[in-house]
């Protein structure tokens, strides 16, 4: 009989030791261990405690016991020795505690014994056993249910680490999935393991498509900028030593044609014996960092070029007039003095351009608003660009009874500046140009309109950019920093309007600004 019984209690086991090498599920574990326990007990009903993060402990598994009742014997966790030495292990007033309960219950249990689960030192929790007849639990009861408390503990230590793995990689996951930088992660034959959202984002590729692919099917350069790429720089093994980072930059193909500049930092991962496992590539777009490095050359080039003009006349004309040999007259000295103020006058207005500029990178352009008369405002620009030109034919015409609008003038004045000065340059032949405005509903347009050389199609989105200068701008050095319109679009967007262009090659240009109008006419 008593071989029977040790056959029984290994089969338990047994049992419960292959549910531990299987799938995990903390309750099914639980469950299947305490009711193993109490039947091989000849018990009635039991619980499990287990022990929280702050060190309480909470019911985690019933057997024998309706649901409902079971948190009436959260009193029985109370006073749970820290010492897991199950030779001493004793909850103070455990019978005492379990008869209160049954009586407040109308429950037959009558004895209890509890034993710790614990994996080393560290307590996980308490496995208890009810009967409900008056035999006291054995020494071999209590060596019995030791079996059944080691494997409650196994299984929820392993719960827990099996929690905690899932919890870290879900986080890392989450990580890799919502990085701003695209994350590819190749396994140690370069195919694509891991491809994130961003990458999909920044590349094009589907990520269920890319998964499984070749690292160089994803990875297409349409131009490189360093020496090799990775392909190249793998051939019989990760190149470089001490698993040193492999950077690789230049213009990518993209899923759906086009490119896109990219830097890529490769780092190998490698096992204990030093075999590759997996290349982590991180991505970036670095699209930013490459017009900001043109739009400094642009900067550089441009400035000096518009420097170097007027300072070369102003240096040119003050070295002739101050020769001690000669004796000009006053028409020549009148004339040169002219020549020298008008180039001042331009450097002044480049220096004004480059800190206005300044002022919009710090989003600290001031404006000083009052109520404006646009007709008015643009007369007056037009009178003045009148006297610079014998070749052109300026004109205003703008109605009237224009509404008012509510902006700073000298602003406003100096988008009409820019306008006009650009429609006197580029109509090189001379020709019309002409300032009208309209009223709408909310806003009053303006519009300066040439007939001079246009702009093309792709490059009439570009035109209010920093520093931007088109082909025929670059071919003729024509003079500017590029910085008119893009002030002018910013002191526009300032007033809460907009501003556009209409424009054929050959055949002139119409460049239009709105500004909301003042509530009242007048």
């Amino acid at each position: 009989m008593l071989v029977d019984y040790r056959v029984q209690q290994r089969e338990y086991l047994l049992d419960i030791s292959r549910a531990l090498t299987a799938e995990l599920n903390l309750d099914d574990l639980l469950q299947m261990v305490l009711s193993a326990a109490t039947k091989m007990l000849v018990g009635q009903a039991g619980l499990i405690a287990l022990r929280s993060l702050d060190g309480n402990f909470v019911i985690g598994a019933s057997y024998g016991l309706p649901k409902p009742l079971v948190p009436y014997f959260q009193p029985l966790l109370a006073d749970i020795p820290t010492d897991v030495e199950r030779t001493h292990f004793a909850i103070p007033g455990l019978a005492e505690k379990l008869g209160q309960i049954v009586a407040r219950l109308g429950l037959r249990l009558q004895q209890v014994v509890a034993l710790p689960m614990a994996i080393g030192r560290n307590l996980i929790g308490v496995l208890y056993i009810f009967r409900a007849y008056g035999s006291r639990f054995t020494a071999d009861d209590r060596q019995i249910l030791a079996s059944f408390a080691d494997q409650a503990a196994i299984a929820v230590h392993n719960a827990q680490l099996y929690e905690r793995i899932s919890r870290e990689k879900h986080r890392l996951d989450a990580i890799l999935e919502y990085t701003a930088d695209g994350v590819l992660i190749l396994d140690a034959a370069y195919r694509v393991v891991v491809f994130n959202r961003a990458l999909v984002g920044l590349i094009g590729w589907p990520a269920a498509e890319a998964l499984g692919q070749s690292h160089d099917d994803v990875i297409p350069w349409a131009h490189l900028q360093t020496e090799m790429d990775m392909a190249s720089a793998v051939r019989g093994g990760w190149p470089l030593p001490s698993a040193r980072p492999l950077y690789v930059e230049g213009d990518l193909r993209r899923y759906h044609g086009g490119t896109v500049s990219v830097g890529i930092t490769y780092a190998p991962l490698f096992d204990v014996e030093g075999h590759l496992v997996n290349v982590i590539g991180n991505v970036r777009d670095i699209t930013r960092f490459r017009e900001a490095d043109e739009i400094k050359s642009t900067f550089v080039s441009v400035v000096s070029h518009e420097l170097k003009t007027p300072v070369a006349l102003i240096k040119g004309y003050a070295d002739t007039l101050m020769r001690e040999d000669a004796r000009w007259d006053p028409d020549v000295m009148r004339d040169s003095l002219s020549v020298i103020l008008e180039e001042a006058d331009r450097l002044n207005s480049l220096i004004d351009n480059l800190l206005d500029a300044s002022r919009l990178q710090a989003s600290a352009l001031p404006l000083e608003m009052d109520e404006v008369a646009l007709d008015a405002l643009a007369e007056r620009v037009a009178s003045r660009f009148r006297t610079q030109t014998e070749r052109h034919e300026i004109v205003v015409t703008i109605p009237y009874e224009l509404p008012i609008v509510v902006g700073d003038e000298g602003r406003i004045e100096q988008v009409l500046n820019n306008l006009i000065s650009n429609a006197i340059k580029y109509s090189p032949e001379g020709g019309r140009i002409e300032v009208s405005g309209r009223g709408t509903p909310t806003d009053v347009i303006i519009t300066v309109s040439d007939q001079g050389v246009g702009i093309p199609l792709e490059e009439q989105t570009r035109v209010f950019e920093r520093f931007f200068r088109g082909t025929r701008e670059r071919h003729q050095r024509t003079s500017g920093a590029g910085l008119g319109l893009y002030l002018a679009k910013a002191i526009v967007e300032a007033h809460n309007g907009r501003i556009w262009v209409e424009s054929d090659v050959g055949a002139g240009s119409a460049f239009s600004f709105s500004i909301p109008r003042k509530s009242s006419h007048r």
